[in-house]
């Protein structure tokens, strides 16, 4: 079995149809406008988010959280995933009618929960939501930068990429940064490749979440390239939301010659039609990749991953048996 390791999704985006129809009849609620023939329904983007937070929605306790990461890192490992990263919102707490550290705690134990039964690790980044603002942002870095619960090893920003200036959230990067997290933000991929650059300006984040669009300027590829900097790509995703219309067009493979560090992630899988193991799937079809040059993506993701030592040891033994 091909081995693999994610560092972008967002949990409440990856509960699949038949577990939002299992909370769905938890909570009385009727999900046939959303899911049909056990699939996510939506058009554009407005709908989209609709679909999206009408399933995010129900899950509102911490039973449910801590059975939503389970479940997905579950289905994870089964796939041949030995690691996960997964976003969470104490904005999303809140709305749950939960503490961001009561909902921290459970997601934690649904981690713990899926490590127990298959051998997969997994951590989490705390991420502000950028379109809320920035006292929003700030707040979810103070949260992140207390540490309370030692799954959390990361801080980063979600969100409508196009609303405010990244500058304006400068003290939120400082703040997670100081306190020792691994920081990541979403750049580059509704909006182009300034929203890169102003990204790798202001916020320094040793990755960027998508970053595809960078390829739209030969000088910033170069600069990612050289900077070490990692592309968290989501090619089914994209793909999916129209970022490009085709597999063909996509610029994984450029980026990749060009010398940027790459990694394959399933953003929000069930909504998209993917999963992690089909993301390396669509890197073999239409990318060119053979089963040695996406073992080399399993590894950069290892070596980007906000994870201690002693784990990523670990986790590199593991790639390392299966190559023998």
């Amino acid at each position: 079995m091909r081995l693999s390791a994610e560092l972008h999704c967002h949990i409440e985006g990856a509960a699949d149809p038949q577990l939002v129809n299992e909370q769905a009849r938890k909570y009385g609620a009727d999900a046939s406008r959303y899911i049909r023939d056990g699939s996510f329904v939506w058009h554009d983007f407005t709908s989209f988010l609709e679909a999206y937070d009408f399933a995010a929605d129900l899950f509102r306790s911490e039973d449910d959280y801590a059975r939503l990461t389970e479940h997905y890192l579950t289905s994870l490992a089964r796939d041949g995933a030995i690691y996960s990263e997964i976003f969470i919102s104490p904005d999303h707490a809140r709305k749950a009618g939960l503490s961001p550290q009561a909902y921290t705690d459970a997601l934690g134990e649904g981690i713990m929960r899926a490590r127990d039964k298959t051998g997969i690790e997994g951590r989490m980044i705390v991420v502000g939501i950028r379109h809320f603002g920035v006292e929003a942002v700030e707040a979810a870095a103070r949260f992140a930068a207390r540490r309370e619960n030692p799954l959390v090893t990361g801080f980063g920003m979600s969100g409508e990429e196009r609303h405010g200036d990244l500058e304006d959230y400068v003290r939120a990067f400082e703040i997670a940064r100081e306190a020792g997290l691994g920081i990541t933000v979403h750049a580059g991929e509704l909006a182009g490749w300034k929203s890169v650059a102003a990204a790798l300006d202001h916020l320094r984040p040793s990755r960027i979440g998508h970053g595809v669009r960078a390829i739209e300027n030969p000088d910033l590829v170069r600069r990612i390239a050289e900077q070490g900097v990692v592309l968290e790509c989501c090619p089914g995703s994209n793909i999916a939301l129209e970022v490009f219309p085709r597999f063909a067009d996509h610029p994984f493979p450029k980026l990749l010659a060009a010398g940027c560090k790459v990694t394959l992630n399933s953003d929000d899988p069930p909504y998209f039609w993917t999963s992690l193991r089909k993301e390396y799937d669509i890197a073999a079809e239409h990318f060119g990749m053979d089963e040695k040059a996406l073992a080399k993506v399993t590894r950069t993701a290892i070596e980007a991953a906000f994870v201690d030592r002693k784990t990523k040891a670990a986790l590199f033994a593991r790639l390392d048996r299966k190559s023998r």
